[in-house]
């Protein structure tokens, strides 16, 4: 078999390699998860003791994201670093790649993700499409105006989750724009929602994962149910997945990025956002592809060869998010009764306290019709609920 695939046999040393990671969240933690898998050790720099990837690291430094004395103790004992989330200092990690310390994906390229106005400019100026924009470096109420309503004013920095976006529909949603930095774009009539993930390792090889169409709450504006494969022709899938990978050449990115996209109601595809990362959107890559997300990222900045992407059920995913008015200690409502449905897994991320809407969990369903994951997941989204003790 090995010859038929024309491989030589290679001799890798235990541990394969010191991954460190900033950011010690959900998405650390199941990349923690990986890197075992595949013989590496993980650091996590969190600034929350026993963070979620810090229960399962081999070790986690205590520190911010901007704390440059523990970025350095973290970046000083691993062979490579990467993150899990944007808001991170990347200016210091510019300062240690050049001093020649392995950090992926590049410190530069998230320099330039991080700024959403720059990020912008540089998709426009590469001829990639994204809505029509304006900088706003002060919010202006006459600008507001001249740009045209309905609009969408978006801080150029900081913004997640649904936080950094205001959508102002008229001159009367003055009041809702954001006391920041930022930028106006047009408010596209979107048909969907959908997503990308593409992956590109420090060989260059690139490959593409199945579109993904996502729902939003419209109360939290946090994702509230993924659908894979997304229900739009193969033309639409095509130009998706193209689009993804021109981002990711644009950029030179390597590792995991995930694409954001709006597809029009004229049937234009536009790019929304971009994520240097592992992403929400692609934690149904766990049950559901060949290599999910997180091996995947690991294999592009380790650069081994990059697994196959094909996608082997549908699935739809949920969020488990805190329920409104419950702060604490975290209870599972629901759970036995949740695992009793053919085709779930639950994803829980061992965070110790529970606040409105925080991301607590995920859910997955598999099933060989898509509509009856989506059934299934439904019902677990009226079934199971994370609450607050007493």
């Amino acid at each position: 078999m090995v010859e038929e695939f024309g491989f030589s046999m290679t001799q890798t040393p235990l541990p394969v390699a010191r991954i460190g990671i900033i950011g010690g969240g959900q998405l650390g933690r199941m990349l923690v998860r990986k890197a075992h898998q595949l013989g590496c050790t993980a650091v996590v720099l969190d600034p929350t003791p026993h963070s979620p990837a810090g229960q399962i690291a081999d070790a986690q430094i205590v520190g911010g994201y901007f704390d440059r004395e523990k970025i350095r103790e973290l970046v000083e004992q691993v062979d490579i670093t990467t993150y899990d989330l944007e808001n991170i200092d990347a200016e210091f990690l510019q300062l240690l790649s050049k001093e020649g310390h392995t950090i992926l994906p590049d410190p530069t390229v998230l320099a330039k993700i991080q700024d959403k106005q720059l990020q912008k400019e540089i998709l426009r100026e590469n001829g990639l499409p994204t809505s029509p924009f304006l900088p706003m470096p002060e919010p202006n109420k006459g600008a507001f105006t001249a740009f045209g309503y309905p609009l969408v004013h978006k801080a150029r920095r900081g913004g997640y989750d649904g936080r950094g976006v205001a959508v102002l529909l008229s001159a009367s949603d003055w009041d809702k724009h954001l006391p920041a930095a930022g930028f106006v774009e047009r408010y596209i009539p979107f048909e969907k929602e959908l997503a990308v993930l593409v992956a590109r390792s420090t060989t260059g090889q690139t490959m593409v994962y199945p579109v993904c169409e996502m729902g939003f709450s419209g109360e939290a504006n946090i994702m509230e149910m993924l659908l894979v494969p997304a229900s739009i022709p193969d033309d639409v899938t095509s130009r998706a997945q193209q689009l993804a990978v021109s981002v990711m050449e644009c950029f030179q990115g390597v590792g995991i990025f995930g694409v954001e996209l709006f597809l029009a109601k004229d049937g234009e595809i536009l790019i929304n956002e971009i994520s240097p990362r592992t992403h929400n959107s692609g934690h149904y890559t766990i049950e559901a592809c060949a290599t999910d997300q997180f091996e995947q990222h690991l294999r592009a900045i380790l650069g081994f060869p990059l697994g196959d992407t094909q996608q082997l059920v549908p699935a739809a995913l949920i969020n488990l998010l805190g329920e409104p008015g419950h702060s604490g200690n975290p209870v599972l409502v629901g759970l036995h009764e949740a695992l009793a449905i053919p085709g779930v897994s639950v994803h829980l991320y061992g965070k110790a306290k529970t606040a409105p809407f925080r991301k607590m969990g995920h859910v997955t369903v598999v099933d060989k019709d898509l509509h009856r994951a989506k059934e299934k997941a439904m019902l677990v989204k009226n079934t199971l609920s994370i609450t607050a003790a007493p």
